[in-house]
């Protein structure tokens, strides 16, 4: 009995280093976040936000918004021309990483901070794409793409992958509660209903095959990981593609294999077994001495949160 114990403790660790160890390789970004107490930031913990990005389902999303994105040419040669992802891919997606549990979770003051530094890295992502048209990252157009990408694929996971799927009402309320984050990096348009964006997704007529695309596909299907992560990666991005629209699959070039949704179905299961909803969630909850709720949470809070520096 010990002995099967003492395996399990010694899995549930090995699982969760990971799947975490790759996105470690930025500053936390609410090592202050207890500085201010009683701050709910942008959503706050009834929100539907905090729910859907705190669940291990998440991790199939972001997966599933970087594949979606190198849809679009203007925005697939920005990251060609622009992004640092060759040299330093885990430093690009634990920025990335950052950007959305800042926004998600952060007190007000947090979630501006995030959002400048989005704003500051995006101002020099401009050029043309393959196909002649100019880009630049700060149009909206161009971010509505982006951000309607990220809130449609975490929606998608959540509602295939995750707890429990979201009554029609909150599935709204969480692309209503996202557009809030869109119209502060001056995205549009914004669909604020989740057949609204789906279909907005799913059917952008600007969508289309680049060499940026598939530079950006050849990079997601083989990330350059530790052997041990590569194998729980490619069972996340095949979980990713199942829930991919027909039409976005087609012009990715991508195929949904058969059974891939149920081991992506087991996949987080057990990941959820191991890492539990997310301890920056908790500790957000913690921020506004909110309800924490029974059996969510199995890591402890964020080291570089719990000990925040003096104030000066």
């Amino acid at each position: 009995m010990f002995r099967r114990i003492s395996l399990l403790k010694s899995l549930r660790a090995r699982l969760t280093l990971g799947v975490t160890e790759p996105f470690g390789h930025a500053d936390y970004p609410l090592a202050e976040t207890m500085r201010y107490r009683g701050d709910p930031g942008l959503f706050g913990p009834e929100s539907v936000t905090w729910q859907v990005i705190g669940d291990v389902a998440a991790f199939v999303g972001g997966v599933r918004a970087l594949v979606v994105q190198a849809a679009h040419p203007e925005v697939a040669a920005g990251v060609s021309d622009h992004s640092s992802y060759r040299n330093d891919p885990l430093g690009r997606l634990s920025r990335t990483s950052a950007y959305v549990t800042a926004t998600s979770y952060g007190a007000l003051p947090e979630v501006e901070r995030a959002i400048e530094i989005v704003r500051g890295a995006h101002g020099p992502v401009r050029g043309a794409s393959p196909r002649g048209r100019r880009y630049s990252a700060s149009t909206p157009e161009y971010a509505a793409w982006v951000h309607n990408a990220l809130t449609d694929s975490f929606l998608a996971a959540y509602q295939r992958y995750g707890r429990r799927p979201l009554s029609a009402g909150d599935a709204d309320r969480f692309v209503a509660e996202q557009t809030q984050l869109g119209s502060r990096l001056s995205a549009a348009p914004l669909p604020d209903t989740a057949a609204g964006l789906a279909s907005w997704v799913a059917n952008h007529p600007a969508a289309a095959p680049s060499p940026g695309m598939h530079e950006a596909l050849s990079f997601l299907r083989r990330p350059p990981l530790p052997r041990s992560q590569l194998i729980g990666y490619r069972l996340l991005f095949h979980a990713a593609v199942a829930t991919i629209p027909r039409r976005l699959r087609r012009l990715l070039g991508i195929r949904r294999l058969p059974g891939t949704a149920l081991i992506g179905r087991l996949s987080v299961v057990i990941l959820r077994w191991a890492l539990g909803s997310s301890p920056t969630w908790n500790l957000a909850l913690v921020r506004v001495d909110a309800e924490i709720p029974a059996g969510y949470f199995r890591q402890p809070l964020p080291m570089a949160a719990t000990n925040p520096p003096a104030a000066n």
